[in-house]
């Protein structure tokens, strides 16, 4: 048995937890790994949504061995790609932990299975798909609403944000770019503004002062 410091087992303890709680809420499509460093020819330690066909006690990998010989190798990958031994494609993130003294002790994987979601993306692209070669016949959208929820889907985004998360003082310089198109004198405006961002009508009056 590994003999490990009173820290290094609260921390792996606690990696255990974690691990745990992020594989109940991404179940099925993610794997979670916690890797014991301390011990790489037996480091996984456990294994939550198993994907990749690999058991409690399989060595570490070779991300896992250059963190034990590299205490300065980044801590966080995210989002890299990789594959299981299968072949099926796979976005994954590998989280170090470190204790007091900077040494990696554990690491926390998680490797998310791409192929249901490409297979969704597939149907939803085949779904969406329109073969009519003319212009729109019609609109289901009279008010303009999707100009609307457009520019504040495309301000979001430059700000790395989403809609609803964005702060008071973002609100109102969009509501300015809002005024600005012209988008605040289509019927409904505002109320179509306070839905997209979850907020509401006496706020985006507000906002628009």
């Amino acid at each position: 048995m590994t003999n490990r410091t009173r820290e290094q087992k609260l921390l792996l303890e606690q990696t255990l937890q974690i691990a745990e709680g992020l594989a109940k809420t991404f179940s099925p499509f993610c794997e979670v790994v916690v890797h014991d460093l301390c011990d790489p020819a037996h480091a996984v330690l456990a294994i939550h949504n198993n994907l990749s066909g690999r058991e409690v006690g399989c060595p570490a990998t070779e991300l896992g061995l250059a963190r034990i010989l590299d205490p300065e190798f980044e801590q966080v990958l995210a989002n890299y790609p990789n594959a299981f031994p299968d072949g099926r494609q796979v976005k994954s993130t590998s989280i170090g932990i470190k204790d007091s003294k900077g040494k990696y002790i554990a690491a926390l994987c998680m490797n998310v299975d791409l192929t249901v979601f490409q297979s969704f993306q597939g149907m939803l692209g085949q779904f969406t798909a329109r073969t009519l070669e003319t212009p729109d016949l019609e609109t289901l959208d009279p008010t303009g609403a999707v100009a609307i929820r457009t520019h504040i889907d495309q301000f979001a985004a430059r700000l790395a944000a989403t809609p609803r998360s964005l702060k008071a003082s973002d609100r109102r310089e969009l509501l300015k770019e809002l005024k600005a198109a012209g988008l605040l004198d289509l019927r409904r405006a505002m109320e179509i503004v306070a839905a997209h961002l979850g907020v509401s009508r006496a706020s985006v009056y507000s906002y628009a002062k």
